[in-house]
């Protein structure tokens, strides 16, 4: 299943573009063909792309290479036989824009967040000027009381880049905020493909066979992190455990 978000920009090449409008026999601009292009992604799992996204979805296709890695100190690294476990790193604090969605699939919840960070991104905000991107964008998974149901709930957000974390832009849409985190320490696996409330708990489970039992991190709560085109078919992504404390 295919996602919307900040990747979905990346590899839109002439063939893929033709293949997605070829029931349209009339000639489209490249604005046109591009939000054609997202609808045909988002119409996969019953989420819209209504017209004036157009706007945004060009700006950030423009701007596509102006993205900033989140930046992380390693604590360890993990492997067994070249292949990378689980590493432990530790994430600044910072300023993050985030916005809440509870729709009826997590999938939709994370297209509906970022079309609206997106919107952020592209001038729907103070300071009236594209932003820039960091990647990986995250999203923030509460669990329910019986440990393996997501709650409707999800919480998409991505960190702001740095040349804004001293003064923040505030957004127009009420739904985002600008929330300032502290340090976090996370324990982080790999993993490849689709980000589904399916995949996503089997990688939860997976991760806690290789750790164990521990009380040092937390259960209730759970991030992915997600680098990659969905397009691609093994594209990487991480599931983030939370460590209680420093």
């Amino acid at each position: 299943m295919a996602l919307i978000s900040l990747e979905d920009l990346e590899g839109l090449d002439e063939e893929q573009l033709d293949a997605e409008i070829t029931d349209n026999p009339e000639p489209m601009e490249e604005d046109d063909r591009l939000l054609s292009h997202w609808q045909a992604v988002a119409s996969t799992h019953q989420v819209s792309v209504p017209p004036e996204m157009g706007g945004p979805i060009q700006e950030m296709t423009r701007n596509s290479q102006q993205r900033e890695p989140l930046p992380f100190v390693s604590i360890s690294r993990h492997e067994k036989m070249g292949e990378v476990l689980y590493e432990e790193r530790v994430y600044p604090a910072g300023h993050w824009a985030c916005v809440t969605r509870g729709e009826d699939l997590y999938e939709q919840s994370i297209s509906m967040g970022f079309m609206k960070l997106m919107r952020f991104i592209c001038k729907e905000n103070s300071a009236g000027r594209y932003l820039g991107m960091t990647v990986p964008v995250i999203s923030n998974i509460h669990m329910m009381e019986d440990g393996s149901t997501f709650e409707k709930d999800v919480q998409t957000m991505f960190f702001l880049p740095a040349e804004f974390q001293s003064s923040p832009p505030q957004p127009f849409d009420a739904e985002i905020t600008i929330v300032y985190r502290e340090p976090i320490r996370v324990v982080t696996s790999p993993f490849f493909g689709t980000t589904t409330e399916e995949t996503v708990g089997r990688q939860i489970a997976l991760l806690w066979e290789i750790i164990g039992d521990s009380d040092e991190l937390r259960r209730d709560d759970y991030m992915v992190a997600v680098y990659e085109n969905p397009g691609v078919p093994r594209r990487r992504n991480e599931i983030w455990f939370i460590r209680r404390s420093l």
